[in-house]
């Protein structure tokens, strides 16, 4: 698939609000965003509060427009008809009519994308089905919690088989059930061949469901690409735990390591794959034992923490005030 005709497409986007009694200050909330997100790919954003995940959505969603730069649902507008009718949107903070119940919310859903009536009720039952609320799909709303408005919010966006599924914090409030159930739901999508936006603060959440991922600080994608790669491009780290040597020895013995602690009686170490022959060769030679050695495996957290860190932990949009 050609670029141009990607499902979600931004190009130099920038956003800045105005705030201050006077709204003489002006906040960036993005800062140049260049992103492309090709057909059947789910693609996980990261970044800490207040870096412009939210943003990134709302200008996608056509909920705000940027201040430089376009953003493009399959190569149109956001605010075009017809890309819209693709999307399904699941927002941070879902308010669906209370009055309704959730087996009416879902069907107004199906009638507002344009689904036959006779089409639309069995997909009405099958979705609801899929976020396991058949059972309360006949109580209002208003008398949901907090995670079943999240499940009644998620089959909305499934009910018409949207082409993009844009999810913002769409587990926020849910159980480690719920949460399992969504990411099969992504997962499900994702064999539709349907491409997902998914944002979120779980990030095990996104290891575990995304093919790329993109983190965001102060406004910026500092990161960006295939989870793989990310991760095995990190330098992999060994656990080793010894006995009968402590750590002035293995450092007199000429070995480095990343880092080190004693343990009653034994040494904990972690040191590279590529020095580790040298640390047990070592560590025979000094008269210590070896007990365990456990590779240490390196995870999207990991990444994430040490993207944050190099970008000096500037990660809301309050470092990002001018005058």
């Amino acid at each position: 698939m050609s670029e141009p005709q990607a499902p979600v497409q931004f190009r130099g986007v920038s956003k800045e609000y105005r705030i201050g009694f006077w709204m003489s200050r002006k906040v960036r909330a993005l800062q140049s965003l260049d992103l492309t997100i090709p057909e059947g790919e789910v693609f996980g954003l990261l970044g800490p509060n207040g870096a412009g995940k939210s943003t990134t959505i709302k200008i996608l969603m056509n909920l705000v427009q940027a201040s430089e730069g376009t953003a493009t649902l399959f190569s149109q507008a956001p605010s075009h008809r017809m890309a819209r009718a693709r999307v399904g949107f699941v927002p941070e903070n879902p308010a669906p009519y209370e009055y309704l119940t959730g087996r009416e919310f879902v069907s107004l859903a199906a009638s507002l994308a344009g689904m036959p009536a006779a089409e639309a009720r069995p997909r009405v039952e099958e979705v609801l089905a899929a976020v396991q609320m058949d059972r309360a799909a006949d109580l209002r709303i208003r008398r949901y919690s907090k995670g079943i408005i999240q499940r009644i919010a998620l089959a909305q966006a499934l009910v018409h088989r949207p082409d993009l599924l844009v999810l913002d914090e769409p587990t926020s409030g849910l159980d480690p059930l719920g949460r399992k159930l969504v990411r099969d739901q992504i997962l499900a999508e994702r064999r539709r061949g349907a491409t997902v936006l998914f944002c979120t603060h779980i990030i095990a959440d996104v290891e575990a469901v995304c093919d790329r991922v993109g983190v965001l600080v102060g406004g910026r994608l500092v990161r960006e690409g295939l989870v793989s790669e990310l991760l095995t491009t990190q330098v992999p780290l060994v656990e080793v735990v010894l006995e009968g040597i402590q750590i002035p020895a293995l450092e007199g013995l000429g070995v480095s390591f990343r880092s080190s602690e004693s343990l009653a009686g034994r040494t904990l170490v972690r040191i590279s794959d590529a020095d580790l022959p040298r640390l047990l060769s070592a560590t025979v030679a000094g008269g210590g034992r070896v007990r365990s050695v456990q590779p240490e495996r390196y995870t999207l957290e990991d990444l994430f923490l040490s993207t944050l860190a190099e970008a000096g932990g500037k990660g809301t949009v309050g470092s990002e005030i001018v005058s």
